[in-house]
């Protein structure tokens, strides 16, 4: 048979696409062809796929005049994924390999000279595809990605090693007199998902001494899934406690953890030792908009949708670009991402929990009882000024983290532990879900006033603060689903007097010096 059809997968964002790999030989003058909007690593395969089946001692057609069709045609493909399916295709039209039996499967792997395997990226996200469209094929996939694609609830996941491997096992049966071909045990090996070994845990909160209010600003933000705003001197500990912050987030569920884990296989940043736990991602201030929310040709995600159900955490925020934190203000609102370029358009989730730390001024020590400021009052506007009113609006919590005094440093007893807050915090979440199906930060419209409850004390209180403070519609309703998380950390049915009284200390404004 001259004609092959290979099954194989292009990544188009977070999609996996189908791909239908053809592969016709004919007599005329010895040519390798590749058509089907190829990038350069996929017309690169030419060559990976010569050595490779001359390697592994199978015959390479070199008197035939080989054509190689990606189909769709107008959908762009790129990396060395389909180096497995172009040479299975070639060793089918040739009649080394039983084409028929290739269409109960689909393939994807880059070959080495040698013929070896080696693993590709955003293997979870093909599975997650076949899952999502209800397909029932096998994927053959080489080592680390066949186990992380068998991360996906009922997948059919083979894991192959060599070219060879998979060559055996379409092979058409040897005659009766040939001696039977060697075979490596561990070559073609169906894998089940790993039972999830011992998770990895990050730093403890019981580390922080002191900062109590913080702390609480800290637990509010995880059992409402509230963004968050730390604001200090140098040293203060800003930093420390947001790196435990993720720390206090409840578990993630199976289809939280096979979204965040096909987002970070996609990028290659996907470990199997942190399966199931909440990412944190902390950029550098340099990092540009396209590093923080996604770009490129093709579509990368950014670092917002590397944390997606997890915490990214900006250090410095007055110092990062404005344009990279102007971009931040749809995917706060929003939960995604569309990157749109001339030729393509992707949407990448960002579910994320925004936590950002920053001095009061540019010597960092405005208002401090042991240092005296050097900035002066035009200083500290300009510092202040470089996050937008819009940005600051739609962060929920504005906490300030005071500079710890020696003697308390050396004196406090360990604080409280991270597994301590954290039963807290899911317990709270778990009553916000029971209750109307997200968790508080996610409420918006009619839902705002059906779910927080407000009895008539809290809601004269509010409304006059508001009036008083010149509060938008966005920091009222975010202060009322503040309120709300406080009032489900307390077990209480409805919002009183007291939450909205604590919640409004957390929406304070940056003030510069008079």
């Amino acid at each position: 048979m001259s004609l092959s059809l290979v099954q194989g997968r292009a990544l188009l964002g977070l999609e996996a696409v189908q791909v239908t790999v053809e592969v016709h030989l004919a007599n005329g003058l010895p040519s390798f062809g590749l058509v089907g909007l190829a990038d350069v690593e996929v017309k690169e395969a030419r060559e990976r796929v010569r050595c490779a089946i001359q390697n592994s001692g199978l015959e390479f057609p070199h008197n035939k005049r080989i054509t190689v069709n990606l189909a769709p045609a107008d959908l762009p493909k790129d990396s060395g994924r389909l180096d497995l399916p172009i040479a299975l295709g070639i060793l089918a039209a040739s009649g080394q390999i039983d084409g028929a039996a290739l269409a109960q499967y689909e393939f994807a792997g880059e070959l080495s000279l040698s013929g070896a395997l080696r693993p590709v990226r955003g293997a979870l996200a093909m599975a997650l595809a076949l899952r999502t469209a209800r397909v029932s094929t096998r994927l053959v996939l080489p080592p680390e990605s066949a186990e992380e694609a068998a991360l996906v609830p009922d997948s059919h996941v083979v894991r192959a090693r060599h070219l060879l491997d998979v060559v055996r096992h379409f092979a058409p049966p040897p005659a009766a007199d040939a001696p039977a071909p060697p075979e490596d045990p561990d070559g073609w090996v169906r894998v089940q998902a790993a039972p999830p070994g011992q998770q990895l845990r990050g730093p403890d909160m019981a580390d922080v001494k002191g900062q109590a209010g913080a702390k609480r600003a800290l637990e509010i933000a995880a059992a409402g899934g509230h963004s968050l705003l730390l604001v200090g001197p140098p040293g203060s500990g800003k930093s420390m406690l947001a790196h435990r912050f993720a720390g206090l987030l409840p578990d993630m569920d199976t289809d939280e953890a096979l979204q965040s884990a096909a987002i970070g296989s996609l990028c290659g940043r996907f470990a199997l030792e942190r399966w199931g736990q909440r990412p944190t991602c902390s950029p550098h201030h340099t990092a540009s908009a396209v590093a923080l929310v996604g770009g490129g040709s093709p579509p990368r995600p950014g670092e917002i949708s590397l944390a997606h159900h997890g915490v990214l955490f900006l250090d410095e925020l007055p110092e990062y670009p404005r344009a990279a934190l102007e971009a931040l203000r749809e995917p706060l609102e929003t939960g995604s991402i569309t990157i749109a370029r001339a030729a393509r358009r992707a949407e990448f989730p960002a579910r994320f929990q925004l936590v950002a730390a920053m001095n009061p001024c540019p010597c960092g020590f405005q208002g401090s009882p042991t240092h005296s400021c050097r900035c002066t009052p035009d200083q500290v506007h300009r510092y202040q000024a470089k996050l937008s009113g819009p940005l600051m609006d739609r962060i929920d919590l504005h906490i300030e983290v005071p500079a710890l005094p020696a003697h308390e440093l050396l004196g406090s007893p360990a604080g409280e532990s991270t597994e301590s807050i954290r039963g807290r915090c899911t317990a709270a979440r778990n009553r916000a879900v029971a209750r109307q199906g997200v968790p508080n930060q996610a409420l918006s419209g009619q839902a705002i006033d059906a779910h927080t409850q407000l009895d008539a004390a809290a809601a004269k209180f509010l409304q006059a603060a508001a009036a008083q403070l010149g509060w938008s519609a966005r920091s009222t309703h975010r202060t009322l689903k503040i309120a709300r998380t406080i009032a489900d950390l307390a077990g209480a049915e409805t919002t009183a007097l007291a939450h909205v009284a604590e919640a409004m200390q957390y929406r304070r404004v940056l003030r510069a010096n008079p």
